[in-house]
């Protein structure tokens, strides 16, 4: 292992065992962090940046996005609670870099980015590396991707005003749905959102997290 990845995987560590208080998770479990340490971060950052791909911090990656902070990308994948045969919709492809980690965590994944240039450019990236169980659409993530419904966990990699009523109608009861909550550029928090099997919403505030705005607006 690179040593600048070994770096990256230590700073995680130590971050969730100094956010536990918060997050209730002391560390990431090992299923997530082997993930964290398979996926080339430096393949999903501007040629300029590589030399930070692996510093514990978000990176701009052109079209007003961002590459998400490595410790919440594990955050964030932890809370799914992923298991080997899920499905997962990932709202925000971004940078791919977020979608990769899921490709190696769950059976198929589905990704929707708005920005079109950006969601052909991550496509390519991904298909190019070799993750072979991911399916890409080009649209509104905030209408979800009700063809392939319900999943088992989804993911939204931008902050919305509120959570969308249609992801939480297509999470299958016992599925999860973490995303960040607030208005653009304001304070945000990070929500864990899971349908019990009875088909109830339990809501839980994790941590404040920054994360560039939801486009597309309401279906």
């Amino acid at each position: 292992m690179k040593k600048s990845m070994k770096r990256m995987l230590d700073e995680i560590e130590r971050e969730a065992e100094y956010t536990r208080s918060l997050t209730g998770r002391k560390r990431f479990s090992s299923r997530v962090m082997a993930a964290m340490g398979k996926v080339p971060r430096e393949q999903f950052v501007p040629t300029d940046l590589r030399v930070y791909a692996f510093d514990n911090g978000p990176l701009p990656i052109g079209y007003g996005q961002t590459i998400s902070q490595p410790y919440i990308v594990a955050l964030m994948t932890d809370l799914l609670e992923l298991q080997a045969d899920h499905s997962v919709l990932e709202i925000g492809t971004g940078s791919g870099y977020q979608t990769a980690i899921l490709s190696l965590l769950a059976s198929q994944v589905y990704t929707i980015e708005v920005v079109q240039e950006l969601g052909e450019a991550s496509a390519r990236c991904l298909q190019e590396l070799g993750y072979t169980n991911i399916s890409f659409r080009i649209g509104n993530g905030c209408a979800g991707w009700p063809e392939h419904a319900p999943y088992d966990a989804i993911i939204v990699t931008a902050a919305a005003a509120q959570v969308p009523q249609p992801l939480i109608d297509q999470l299958t009861p016992g599925g999860r749905l973490v995303i960040p909550v607030g208005l653009p550029y304001m304070p945000q928090e990070l929500l864990l959102v899971k349908k019990d099997l009875q088909g109830e919403i339990h809501t839980r505030d994790i941590l404040s997290v920054a994360f560039v705005p939801l486009t597309g607006g309401e279906p």
